[in-house]
């Protein structure tokens, strides 16, 4: 019943129902591009819908407080649903990262243990592949397709209960469990809404996965939470992008850089009108100066949202009227939260000076997940410290300059490398790079450059020679990489940022 609910979260979306109820709350593009295949529902559908699965996972499959309930497919409309109803319940959601092997689902089934599967067609096999393992399984229909018994008694569900598990890539080990509570989750609503200043006229384009908090928790939940309309596509798709731009006519959007390059790349990015952004937000790893600049060139403002798995992620902003004026920066902490940068002796650096990020704010996680519920670990005396470095500007601008493992010293010099990889994108055919450091016995470590030529011409005759000459006029000496190696594609997580472990992995097995 409406104006009943106990969670927070879900007493949100009760009262949109009730306030506003045929305002439009999510359109979702069924196969990403053609508007036949557009399911449409506001927010009073909505919350029948959550109401409905809710009632679903207690009567079909006895889903109670605390237990997990995992999804595994593409981004659609009823994962969102299911987060709710999950939280009416007190359980906890567990979206999956559908571009696991089977293997590397089965370490994160294994840690997490729901009590149910939900699964989309796409993933069917995988799912039954974990059914194996004596998960129990059910494709996304089945949560809605019937009708569900009515008055059943929820529990009472208190604001720090555990409502999201999200997992880390798992790329240089095992998968960790990052556990939002249901007032973790409406905190950094609130710094999503501060970060973007939204407004009733707002429209959101949501296309990247929602298995990561960045597709998740940047734009698509807290727009909702906001009363505003999400147009949800299942996965990214360049020309689906730029359809959304005359059809819908979406005011705001999330691009990482390799959607970023996606986008640029396709034919018609010079002919699309981007006239109905005011502006788009990115993260999730250092973005290529050159990317920000093609962007603020069509007159649209790119915004920064730093923050991790483990922050929720909305951490510290460069919000859009900032971002023409401090291209390439991260920006300032949100409201509720507070950032240091400290020395490898735990120290506060002062400004202009290089230190490790570390954050304590209300969206942070509780802790890592584990099979015997301790959730206790990942934080420090409650800061999370995030092995990124930042400097912090006179006026408290935050610059994020690399990752503390990335860092390379050679001859007892700080080489940042997202300052090189910065320069190397705006070399004509380079279509993507990364710098990294070798170990040498003269200099320590020595910097490399590894780049993906683009198919056309210009890049098919870039050459080490042109890569060597572009850069010795632009930085130090010292900065300048001592091998250059091609490659046809750099290892990747989900969200397209290269992961570096593995990189180096392939250079020490590559001679020079």
């Amino acid at each position: 019943m409406l104006g009943s609910e106990s969670s927070p979260l879900a007493e949100r979306f009760a009262q949109l129902a009730q306030a506003c109820g045929d305002r439009p709350a999510i359109t979702f593009r069924g196969d990403g591009r053609h508007i036949a295949s557009t399911f449409a529902c506001d927010f009073g559908m909505f919350w029948r819908r959550v109401e409905r699965v809710t009632a679903h996972l207690q009567s079909s499959w006895a889903v109670q407080g605390g237990d997990r309930v995992a999804w595994l497919g593409l981004n659609h409309d009823l994962q969102l649903v299911t987060l709710v109803a999950c939280a009416r319940l007190g359980a906890v959601f567990v979206p999956l990262n559908f571009r696991l092997a089977v293997p590397e689902l089965q370490q994160v089934v294994h840690d997490a243990q729901p009590r149910l599967l939900v699964h989309d067609s796409l993933h069917a096999d995988a799912a039954q592949a974990l059914h194996g393992e004596g998960l129990e399984h059910t494709h996304l229909d089945a949560l809605i397709a019937t009708a569900s018994p009515r008055d059943l008694p929820l529990p009472v569900v208190h604001s720090d209960l555990p409502l999201l598990l999200v997992y880390t890539s798992g790329t240089t080990g095992v998968p960790k469990g990052a556990v939002h509570t249901q007032a973790a989750l409406l905190t950094n609503a609130r710094a999503s809404a501060w970060a973007h200043d939204f407004v009733p006229a707002d429209k959101v384009l949501s296309t990247l996965p929602m298995f990561h908090v960045g597709g998740l928790c940047i734009q698509t939940l807290p727009a909702l939470l906001e009363g505003i309309e999400v147009v949800l596509h299942p996965r990214f798709d360049p020309t689906a992008w730029l359809d959304e731009m005359t059809t819908s006519c979406p005011s705001l959007s999330l691009l990482v850089p390799a959607t970023m390059r996606a986008v640029f790349e396709h034919p018609r990015w010079a002919d699309t009108s981007l006239a109905c952004l005011r502006g788009i937000m990115t993260g999730s790893s250092t973005v290529p100066v050159a990317y920000l600049e093609a962007l603020h060139a069509r007159g649209v403002p790119v915004g920064q949202v730093y923050g991790t798995t483990e922050t929720g992620p909305v951490s510290i902003v460069l919000r859009l009227p900032d971002a023409m004026a401090r291209v390439g920066a991260s920006g300032w902490p949100h409201p509720e939260a507070q950032v240091k940068l400290i020395d490898a002796q735990g120290q506060e650096v002062g400004s202009g000076e290089t230190g490790e990020v570390c954050i304590r704010a209300a969206n942070l996680m509780r802790g890592y997940w584990s099979r015997q519920g301790n959730t206790g670990i990942g934080l420090q005396g409650g800061w999370f410290h995030s092995g990124d470095l930042g400097q912090r500007a006179e006026d408290g601008c935050i610059t994020i300059v690399g990752r503390s493992k990335d860092m390379i010293i050679s001859g007892g010099e700080n080489i940042y490398p997202a300052e090189i990889e910065n320069l190397l994108v705006t070399l004509p055919g380079v279509a993507e790079c990364a710098v990294l450091g070798l170990p040498d016995e003269r200099w320590g470590e020595v910097p490399v450059a590894v780049l993906v030529r683009t198919s056309n011409a210009v890049g098919q005759a870039i050459t080490s020679e042109a890569v060597m000459q572009h850069l010795q006029s632009r930085i130090a000496r010292f900065k300048l990489p001592r091998r250059v190696v091609f490659m046809v594609s750099l290892p990747k997580s989900a969200l397209g940022k290269v992961q570096k472990p593995a990189l180096l992995a392939l250079l020490q097995g590559t001679s020079p």
